[in-house]
């Protein structure tokens, strides 16, 4: 197997993506399928999936996956979690044997809310509350990494080719209305099972193809608010502008777009009055928040999937439709090995979104 500084090839990634707009569940099989088929993309240093609706039976209960060195930080942590969380259910995330997964840290899942009396004491919403437990035992907490934080989602990754990720998180037996998923070329960072995509924060989750050429800009920014980036990759930072945006600045999802892939400004000037003033505006507040770099990436959040390229389209991306589904991927044929017969498919314009969202969840 090639290990990271034998060969580099940034534009290696693969990504995909999968949502029923109808809110059907569907088995983690298609997604593994999909992302396999570019194999070629990947090197073995890292995949991971993200899947929406996938606890029905804890819907309204934070999942937290965690990753554990050993079980001096499982206790650490357990003890950490059970002061500032009521714990509904805690046990390990079922995994197989796969002859291609040499070795893996200890892997647990809490379904968990926050204790009334720590919530009020912090004085912090509940989201926001959830938000600085991770940060604090993914920064302080030795050997502890929770890797997915969301409410009837969650992430599976790790140190290996996606295919054998899916096969080792037995993804078969989940069922969800929305699946992403990764196969990690790592871009100056190394392979590890926390670096692996999905990068999540709550209910959102990325993947994401590409280089962030303006990541000490972004990662500047969004540290202003408290935001900590650890995790040794430029992707997670764009996790976190879309959590800053949408969910603290009360933005849109499509003005959250305006934002991260802004318009330039000779399209600017070309605007009329009111949306020169507005774009302008923009770009003055947020503008360490346009992420510039060759990219493509897939957001996941509760409800709905948007893939976005740069705006200049440096890296693939096509989408593809058939009736309620919804299909994103690097490649054409990583659609079409699921969905060999689309009513549409395109190659969406730098910079364009491409939004699904599930009828009655938004």
């Amino acid at each position: 197997m090639l290990k990271e500084g034998q060969i580099r090839i940034p534009s290696g990634c693969a990504i995909s993506g999968m949502i029923d707009r109808s809110g059907r569940r569907f088995s983690g099989e298609m997604i593994i399928k999909s992302i396999e088929l570019m194999h070629d993309r990947s090197n073995g240093l890292g995949g991971g999936f993200a899947g929406y609706g996938i606890y029905p039976a804890y819907a309204d209960l934070y999942a937290l996956h965690i990753f554990y060195d050993d079980l001096t930080a499982k206790t650490s942590t357990d003890a950490f979690i059970d002061r500032h969380f009521d714990i509904a259910n805690a046990e390990k995330i079922p995994t197989r044997k796969v002859a291609e997964i040499e070795s893996s840290p200890l892997i647990w899942r809490y379904f968990v809310t926050p204790r009334l009396s720590k919530l009020q004491e912090s004085e912090l919403d509940e989201q926001e509350f959830v938000v600085r437990c991770v940060f604090k035992i993914n920064g302080e907490m030795d050997g502890a990494y929770v890797f997915s934080s969301g409410k009837n989602m969650g992430a599976f990754k790790g140190v290996g080719f996606p295919e054998d990720i899916g096969r080792f998180f037995r993804l078969e037996s989940y069922d969800a209305y929305l699946w992403t998923a990764h196969g990690r070329f790592p871009t100056n960072t190394p392979g590890w099972w926390g670096g692996a995509h999905p990068f999540t924060l709550l209910d959102w989750s990325i993947v994401h193809n590409g280089e962030i050429s303006s990541y000490d800009a972004n990662r500047r920014f969004v540290e202003i608010f408290g935001y900590k980036c650890s995790l040794m990759t430029d992707t997670e930072v764009i996790t976190y502008i879309f959590d800053l945006l949408v969910r603290r600045h009360g933005m849109s999802l499509k003005e959250a777009v305006n934002v991260v892939v802004a318009p330039f400004w000779r399209e600017i000037e070309m605007m009329d009055e009111e949306q020169k003033k507005k774009f302008t505006a923009m770009r003055a507040v947020y503008g360490s928040a346009l992420i510039n770099g060759p990219f493509s990436i897939i957001l996941g959040f509760p409800g709905g999937m948007l893939a976005l390229n740069d705006r200049i389209k440096l890296r693939s991306l096509v989408a593809a439709e058939k009736g309620d589904m919804l299909y994103v991927a690097s490649e054409e044929a990583a659609i079409r090995i699921v969905c060999d017969t689309p009513d549409r498919v395109w190659a969406p314009a730098g910079g364009e979104p491409v939004i699904g969202l599930v009828e009655g969840m938004q």
